[in-house]
């Protein structure tokens, strides 16, 4: 049986390489930590439940759901952004339902390239990031981000032909896996270039409410370091710009696979058709559930940051007590840690060995991008105790 080319890049995959990884341990009668995949362990604050059970009851909610019939949803997104960042949306045109930020950004591409042409994309970055561009035939050239541009990119760097045949570049700050963040002066940058060179910009944005202010910041300062900017703030008029938001990690609701993009609303459009080729809308119930997060009190999301902060503090302090220097992030749920030395190039086999002979799993940075090499990935989504218990396996490891 043959299958088409486009599948041969889409063979290796970080997390599905360490789910084996995992396996493995497990048969061999590990106790697994796992610290490499991104999913809350936090849950959905009550009242978001109460609003999908309350659906259930009405069979009304049990059939197809066509756009139409998602406006409630879109107008609740809307009224979101414009409370956050003082940017007018217009639910109509400018807001589309999604499955998550990853079915934006993995279908998105589909709507802007032909086949060869180019996607600019951050190294290391997002898997579906690369996979939505294999996908639609295009090309990928890698960004790379290093410590000493704060893991931004540098336009300047992007050679000349690669920019002539390029239709798209893709960001996403707060960033996974690095956990930079990206100012405003960055976006306004970007928004310039990409007008001058004709690209879609693409934004990816679930981290923006797990930014933690440190001691000493004001909550009530004009620009407190606890919100992230959106793309959409440096292009208001949204000329260029599409962005992706997902309510798995500021509501907890990953496994109910719920977002949304918002901006362009020509790109609004493309994204809409090819979706309309692929599913329906998610059940009437989820989006209940969503508009109730999105319209609520806001206390849990503030919770969830303050024990993200926590498990940081945590984290680190015990990753410094055992001789392994890594910086503290300002953002998400997630450590970059640089590899010490034998594994400084490396990190595949170091967590294959770590998951094998600790049961603490993580993930490689090779399997963000060729950039990420060198460094590995830490996800706490467990409480202080256990990332404690994990960093004491790890230390017996390094030695």
């Amino acid at each position: 049986m043959q299958f088409a080319k486009r599948l041969q890049p889409l063979q290796s995959n970080v997390f599905a390489d360490m789910d084996r990884a995992k396996a493995i341990a497990l048969a061999g009668g590990r106790e697994v930590i796992d610290l490499s995949l991104g999913s809350s362990d936090l849950p959905a604050e009550a009242h978001v439940i109460e609003a999908i059970a309350q659906s259930l009851g009405d069979r009304s909610t049990h059939g197809y759901l066509l756009f139409n019939g998602t406006l409630g949803f879109r107008e609740a997104a809307a009224n979101w952004y414009e409370q956050k960042f003082g940017i007018k949306v217009d639910p109509q045109t400018e807001v589309l339902p999604l499955i998550g930020s990853q079915e934006g950004t993995a279908h998105l591409p589909l709507a802007i390239l032909n086949p060869g042409d180019f996607a600019l994309l951050l190294d290391p970055g997002y898997p579906s990031h690369a996979g939505g561009v294999y996908l639609a035939s295009g090309q990928i050239y890698p960004m790379p981000l290093r410590a000493e541009n704060d893991f931004l990119p540098v336009f300047a760097d992007i050679p000349a032909p690669v920019l002539a045949q390029s239709r798209m570049m893709v960001l996403s700050y707060p960033h996974n896996p690095t956990a930079a963040i990206a100012p405003i002066s960055f976006f306004q940058e970007a928004v310039a270039f990409c007008q001058q060179h004709n690209l879609v910009l693409v934004h990816d944005f679930p981290y923006v409410d797990l930014v933690f202010q440190e001691t000493g910041e004001s909550a009530s300062s004009p620009n407190p370091k606890s919100l992230a900017p959106s793309i959409l703030q440096a292009d208001p008029e949204k000329s260029v710009s599409i962005e992706f938001f997902t309510l798995s990690k500021s509501y907890n609701m990953g496994g109910f696979r719920i977002g949304y993009a918002i901006g362009n609303a020509e790109l609004i459009n493309a994204l809409r058709q090819v979706k309309a080729a692929v599913d329906f809308n998610q059940y009437r119930g989820i989006l209940n559930g969503a508009i109730a997060a999105l319209t609520g009190p806001q206390v849990g999301v503030k919770s969830a940051v303050a024990i993200f902060k926590q498990r940081r503090d945590a984290f680190i302090s015990a990753l410094h007590r055992i001789g392994w220097n890594v910086a503290t992030p300002e953002a998400t749920m997630y450590i970059w840690a640089k590899l010490p030395s034998p594994w400084s190039q490396n990190s595949i086999e170091f967590c294959t060995q770590l998951v094998k002979q600790t049961g603490v799993a993580a993930s490689p940075g090779a399997g963000f991008g060729k950039s990420g090499e060198g460094y590995v990935r830490f996800a706490l989504v467990h409480e202080p105790a256990l990332l404690e218990t994990a960093v004491e396996r790890m230390a017996k490891f390094l030695r």
